[in-house]
């Protein structure tokens, strides 16, 4: 309700937290290993049609084989040789781990302190915007590897809250670059820190592909 101009700037903080948090966990997730002996592999390098019943009957069997994280981990490494894909899955198998893990425990917390503490506005609108963005994180990548977008998907990239297809694509071309998936505005940020760790002996490239 105490909406000041104070809030403006926290709106965009609160943004540009949920662009460096989707960046932040692509950049691990598609670096972690997939574990191993589970036959991963198989699926990853499938050739035949993923429609088909054999395809669907081994992607049972995989899944069933790894803990749910280890499921999450997989899809961002599936989705770089197959882009497209991503933005074809509804929206709860895209945000769901997001507002589960993120979105649904920050809004609760935050809700609990407005009814015991007057929480000032423009940190309630910071918190919103961070929630709103990182829930639907993932969401917003779908939409880059989708043709046709809703209305204010276009609108918010001609305001540039989200990143367009051609600046994610600088992504896919090397894997070792601009992580985030939102507005990509923490992408040299994050970009820095990835030359760290590689430079250090982190993120092997091993931990791309999923092994066998």
């Amino acid at each position: 309700m105490n909406f000041g101009w104070a809030s403006i700037p926290t709106l965009l903080g609160g943004w540009y937290l949920a662009d460096l948090a989707s960046g932040l966990v692509h950049m691990a997730l598609d670096y972690r290993p997939c574990p191993p002996g589970k036959r991963l592999a198989d699926l990853y390098f499938y050739e035949g049609s993923r429609e088909s019943p054999e395809y669907l009957a081994m992607l049972r069997d995989r899944m069933s084989r790894v803990s749910a994280f280890d499921r999450l981990v997989y899809d961002f490494k599936n989705h770089h040789p197959r882009p497209h894909a991503l933005g074809r899955r509804d929206l709860w198998r895209q945000i769901g781990s997001t507002v589960v893990i993120g979105a649904l425990p920050m809004s609760l917390m935050l809700n609990l302190a407005m009814m015991v503490a007057p929480v000032p506005g423009w940190l309630c609108a910071g918190l919103f915007a961070a929630i709103a963005g990182g829930g639907f994180a993932q969401y917003f990548h779908g939409t880059l590897h989708r043709d046709q977008n809703p209305w204010f998907i276009n609108a918010m990239r001609r305001a540039n809250l989200l990143m367009t297809p051609a600046a994610h694509q600088l992504h896919h071309d090397s894997l070792q670059r601009d992580f985030a998936t939102n507005s990509g505005w923490s992408n040299p940020v994050i970009n820095r820190l990835f030359n760290a760790l590689r430079t250090r002996g982190y993120l092997d490239d091993e931990g791309l592909v999923p092994n066998a």
